[in-house]
């Protein structure tokens, strides 16, 4: 256990010295999207064929690292997940794209006996090689602080974390400098809640600071419940002292003396993650009683939600973690005076807790430098969809969302045309092209009835239908509703019967007004933050396509092709040989005809389950 903070100053020097020392390194991506592809297999294959081949390795940092040893590890996330599993070759960066395990052999050959890089396997566009992971354009693009140390560090190794500067913010804050210089600082730089409300969390801080109702609490928001949201997820996953870090400095500057993480038990490895890094962080002295030999103690819990989407929500999470039922409450009071057990309470969510090390160290005008004025520092986006490099990234914020769709996204997958993008998930709101040029920062998006969220951006091309779109997003906040207040039980419920008859093909007139209605009223009287954004999705796709909305009501038509009850399957006279397999294999007998003659289908009886289309050898079966 580390004592002192000139003890802390020695095992990081050291740690870091002998992290410099290893001239070669292997590093496998071991993100949840490589994992899925092989990832660990191409590690296994990789120690395998270094043991059979007699090559010095070693899979954990050494004692006394030798000069000609290999280092094999498992990294963090990269953010590249479109062309994984990636493997990265130290010193030189390069990186291997879409690796498999009869490459390794090759890898082990060319590049760590012989040196030479093995260009089948890098990223190439527009006919330029990449070899660089730092030059290729997804990556360039990009400014990577919360996610720098994913790529880089063993997330189960403290050690790893110290030699990359880790808990010098720590140190800094514990010996050098005042709570209220911490607040200071943290409220100076600008830093917003990057959970999705963005309120200042210097403000917040400097709330529960004042209050005089003791013991005050650190909460930390890792529910992420978000469909397509995965950032909190790779910090706490790929760099949890990071996490650990800031909540220590939070306690600190507000007087707490414990923290909750609060994670949903659909993340298991952030679950074990977090579990070994507070046990490493305990074991070192920097987490517990007297954190190295002061008179400041802190001490972390996790908790693990059940996975309702409700509990994102502050005052339904610090119930949740209370042992009730996740609802929220009635405010004022504001989690700052009364939060979790009823006392004042500091809760922000991972990302907002893994950028305060980085501004203790480097300073508020640091921060302020990255970014616009009043939304400072980065974002962290889940680009999901018909995106051509889909990932995890890192941006400025108020980077355009032109440049984070063409520039980091490579454009449209397989041709497709642009149409709309989801920003926010369910608490979100679409953008179209012309917002190509729309900063993505908090103001920016409020002006245009849509918000950050957590940070999902799932992109969508022409074969997409937004109304779909709508009743997909509505039918999962109905369903994680806690019914508490009517405005939100009820008012989605109708909304989404409404969606439902739309898409069916059993719209009505004046539906789109009766959304409009009942979305505005929503907003305007539910509980709680859940329900006064439900209606995003419906309202921002009306205010955008209502067009389409028009179609599939008094038109019967998806513009799009995609809502199958739209569709409509004929047989084509000049095709059809009169087989009648297609009639065999309807399930409803809407199909009839004569053999040797051109069959019909009874469009009345037809449910569009598309057995014909499958069964027809001739082609002539269509789906318009």
């Amino acid at each position: 256990m580390l004592k002192s903070r000139q003890e802390l100053q020695a095992l990081r020097s050291q740690v870091k010295a002998r992290m410099d020392a290893e001239n070669k390194r292997i590093i496998v991506c071991a993100g949840a999207g490589c994992v899925s592809k092989g990832a660990l297999k191409i590690y296994d294959k990789f120690a395998q064929i270094m043991k059979e081949k007699g090559i010095q390795f070693s899979l954990e940092l050494q004692k006394e690292p030798h000069s000609d040893s290999v280092r094999l590890k498992e990294s963090g996330c990269h953010g590249f997940c479109e062309v994984g599993p990636l493997v990265r070759i130290e010193p030189q960066g390069w990186l291997y794209i879409k690796v498999k395990v009869e490459d390794c052999e090759e890898i082990i050959e060319k590049t760590i006996v012989g040196g030479e890089c093995v260009e089948r396997l890098v990223y190439t566009q527009d006919g330029k090689i990449y070899k660089e992971q730092k030059e290729i354009p997804f990556y360039k693009k990009q400014t990577r602080i919360i996610l720098d140390n994913c790529d880089k560090i063993d997330a189960t190794s403290v050690e790893e974390y110290l030699a990359m500067g880790g808990y010098t913010a720590l140190e800094k804050v514990i010996f050098d400098v005042t709570p209220q210089q911490v607040i200071d600082e943290i409220s100076e730089s600008g830093l917003r809640g990057r959970g999705g409300g963005g309120f200042p969390a210097g403000k917040k801080w400097s709330q529960v600071a004042r209050q005089n109702n003791f013991p005050k609490y650190v909460v930390c928001n890792g529910d992420e419940g978000d469909p397509g949201a995965f950032m909190d997820r790779s910090v706490m996953e790929d760099d949890p002292h990071r996490l650990i870090e800031g909540m220590i400095i939070a306690g600190f500057a507000c007087g707490a003396n414990d923290g909750y993480i609060y994670v949903r038990a659909e993340y298991p490895k952030a679950v074990a993650r977090l579990k070994n890094a507070i046990a490493q962080a305990m074991e070192l002295g920097l987490l517990g009683d007297n954190i190295l030999g002061t008179d400041f103690s802190f001490n972390l819990h996790i908790n693990q939600g059940a996975g309702a989407f409700v509990c994102g929500e502050g005052s339904a999470l610090t119930a949740s973690i209370e042992g009730k039922r996740g609802m929220p409450r009635t405010k004022p009071p504001r989690t700052v005076e009364h939060g979790l057990f009823d006392k004042p309470t500091v809760l922000n969510n991972v990302e907002t807790y893994a950028n305060v090390s980085d501004i203790v160290n480097k300073g508020s005008a640091w921060f302020k430098g990255i970014g616009t004025e009043n939304s400072t520092g980065t974002k962290t986006f889940a680009l999901t969809g018909n995106i051509q490099n889909a990932g995890l990234i890192e941006v400025p914020m108020g980077t355009t969302l032109g440049e984070i769709i063409f520039e980091i996204g490579g454009g449209m997958r397989d041709g497709g045309e642009f149409k709309a993008v989801q920003i926010g998930g369910p608490s979100g709101g679409c953008l179209t092209e012309e917002h190509f040029n729309l900063p993505l920062d908090f103001d920016s998006l409020s002006k245009v009835g849509a918000i950050i969220g957590s940070g999902g951006l799932v992109v969508m091309d022409k074969k997409t239908c937004m109304v779909e779109v709508a009743r997909f997003f509505m039918d999962f906040t109905q369903k994680e509703s806690c019914g508490k207040c009517v405005p939100c039980r009820e008012g989605t419920k109708r909304m989404l019967e409404i969606l439902n008859r739309i898409v069916d093909g059993n719209g009505r007139d004046g539906d789109i007004e009766m959304l409009k209605e009942l979305g505005e009223t929503i907003s305007k009287t539910a509980l709680c933050g859940l329900g006064k954004t439900a209606a995003g999705p419906v309202l921002s796709t009306i205010k955008y396509f209502e067009d389409e909305y028009r179609a599939h009501i008094y038109d019967k038509k998806c513009p799009a092709g995609a809502c199958q009850k739209l569709k409509t399957i004929t047989i084509d006279p000049e095709l059809c040989k009169g087989c009648s397999k297609c009639a065999r294999n309807c399930p409803v007998g809407a199909i009839t005809g004569e053999i040797k003659k051109p069959f019909v289908i009874n469009q009345d009886k037809c449910i569009k389950c598309g057995a014909c289309l499958s069964s027809c050898p001739f082609h002539a079966i269509k789906e318009i």
